[in-house]
């Protein structure tokens, strides 16, 4: 049986805040066997560990890279997720943005309706304003 986890579990463990909290789940994760991580968690972690903990964009990177690479833990998409993670880290754009980037990348001839510019820093995505319409 599968158990899904929630963005406050892997907060705690990353950031080792407040410590009983991070200590248990810490232990939760290591004691674990097949643990589920959706899409939506990877966005709220990335957006928590950016806003509230004010964690820079590569160890931001680095720490969902980690969340991935944990034996326990299974994704949805591994390597949407690792794709949408490269994007937000090298072309500096909004996870969100990235992971939508990511996605689009995935479906032949697709593009991405948005009103964010810095999604034009992808080559691969061609953006489209709705007011072009």
């Amino acid at each position: 049986m599968s158990t899904f986890i929630d963005t406050n579990v892997l907060i705690r463990h990353l950031t080792g805040d407040p410590p009983d909290m991070a200590a248990a789940a810490t232990r939760f994760l290591a004691e674990a066997d097949d643990l589920l991580v959706v899409d939506l968690v990877i966005a709220e972690v990335v957006y928590v560990l950016e806003s509230f903990y004010r964690v820079e964009r590569a160890r931001v990177a680095e720490l969902i890279r980690s969340i991935v690479a944990f034996d326990a833990i299974r994704v949805q998409d591994e390597g949407l997720i690792l794709r949408s993670i490269e994007i937000y880290e090298e072309h500096r754009i909004d996870y969100a943005e990235a992971y939508l980037c990511g996605c689009a990348e995935g479906t032949a001839g697709s593009s991405v309706a948005s009103f964010d510019r810095p999604i034009d820093r992808v080559a691969t995505i061609i953006r489209v304003e709705p007011r072009d319409y």
